[in-house]
């Protein structure tokens, strides 16, 4: 005969009954712990969806500009889209390459190769402050991934002293009633160091090589701008 399903005893544990076992500093740190597990979530998540609306854009955003003849002649509309990194990079090399040319007018001395100068640098410029638009937010979040499992080793030290101080001022030998606060509390923050930082260090890895990913893109098409205003500026 078989036998009925029975639940685990370590399965059926209720994480609400060993909260409460844990003294007060136990409690404080797990508590921190779960406020710092809700903030790398919510910032996974949402650097995930940004990542992907901005690769998004810079995709579509480079194969319109693909199918234009001259880059140098876009209209305000195109070149002002400043929430999109490529157009970005597009609208301060384009701006930085007229703004070359009229002060090369005034002062008589207008020459394509000082346009051109002015353009890569302004690219170079914009390539930088898309680069930390990219990487926002990853330094909080590698913070928490290092910082979690430190928190959790100290409320497991803290309460392996709680339950050696438990048996020193016990008279007749500390009994399993006089250790459980602090072994409990020690195995209690152990765990809630691990759920932080383990769901945190892939979350990390993962968005950490999506950005790398779009910042060489991003380098790419640095490059390839560069290369048509060169060609339409001769």
């Amino acid at each position: 005969m078989v036998a009925p399903f029975s639940v685990s005893p370590v399965l059926a544990i209720n994480l609400f009954d060993l909260f409460m076992q844990v003294d007060h500093v136990g409690q404080a740190i797990s508590l921190l712990l779960g406020v710092f597990s809700i903030i790398a979530w919510a910032v996974m998540w949402g650097k995930h969806r940004e990542l992907k609306e901005l690769g998004r854009l810079n995709h579509r955003f480079e194969a319109s500009l693909r199918k234009e003849t001259s880059i140098l002649q876009q209209p305000d509309a195109v070149r002002h889209q400043r929430a999109i990194p490529y157009a970005d990079l597009f609208a301060d090399a384009v701006e930085a390459y007229w703004r070359a040319a009229a002060i090369g007018k005034e002062k008589g001395d207008d020459s394509p190769r000082a346009r051109l100068e002015h353009a890569e640098n302004a690219i170079q410029r914009a390539l930088a402050r898309q680069s930390l638009r990219y990487e926002s937010s990853m330094i909080f979040l590698a913070s928490i991934v290092s910082g979690a499992p430190f928190m959790g080793l100290f409320g497991t030290v803290w309460g392996v002293m709680t339950a050696f101080s438990a048996i020193s001022v016990s008279k007749g030998g500390a009994t399993i009633a006089d250790l459980a606060p602090g072994v409990t509390a020690a195995l209690f923050t152990t765990i809630m160091g691990l759920v932080v930082a383990i769901p945190s260090v892939f979350g990390y890895n993962y968005l950490l090589g999506t950005s790398k990913r779009l910042i060489t893109e991003l380098e790419n098409f640095a490059s390839s701008l560069a290369d048509r205003i060169e060609l339409e500026s001769k």
